[in-house]
């Protein structure tokens, strides 16, 4: 039987753009098989909301609760970076705001009108209609898991 998931509880966090130092990055590559000898690194700053953030104004953080994404790579716990200035598109994983819960499912658009597939075989997609009220919130543009 499949379960139905009509929401995940997400936690949303403003970027903390205050400090644009960044940490240090090595432009060398690392190998991810065989270690290679380096006489020399390039150091220089990275800064990652530079790099994950293109509209400071328009972009959050929210944590995932939930495992109907797992097949997309969004686990439990693990961070989204939102741009809520990015138009929806089909195809794109975005945070929704249905019928009072927020979710974060893939936009599927076909003849028969908007879906919210999740990506656990265990949920059930969701097919937008009238009577529901919903927004689509942000565009999901990044994950950043912990190990």
């Amino acid at each position: 039987m499949l379960a139905k998931e009509n929401s995940i509880n997400l936690t949303f966090f403003l970027p903390d753009t205050s400090s644009s130092e960044g940490a240090v990055f090595f432009d060398s590559g690392i190998s991810a098989g065989f270690p290679s000898p380096a006489d020399d690194f390039k150091e220089e700053r990275l800064s990652l909301d530079r790099e994950l953030i293109k509209n400071k104004e328009a972009t959050f953080f929210a944590r995932v609760s939930g495992q109907s994404m797992i097949g997309a790579g969004l686990d439990d716990n693990d961070l989204l970076v939102i741009d809520r200035s990015l138009e929806p598109e089909d195809g794109k994983i975005a945070v929704c705001f249905l019928d009072g819960e927020f979710t974060v499912k893939r936009l599927s658009v076909t003849a028969n009108g908007l879906w919210l597939l999740p990506e656990n075989d265990r949920y059930s997609p969701i097919q937008i209609t009238e009577e529901n009220e919903f927004v689509i919130w942000g565009v999901v543009t990044n994950v950043i898991k912990k190990l």
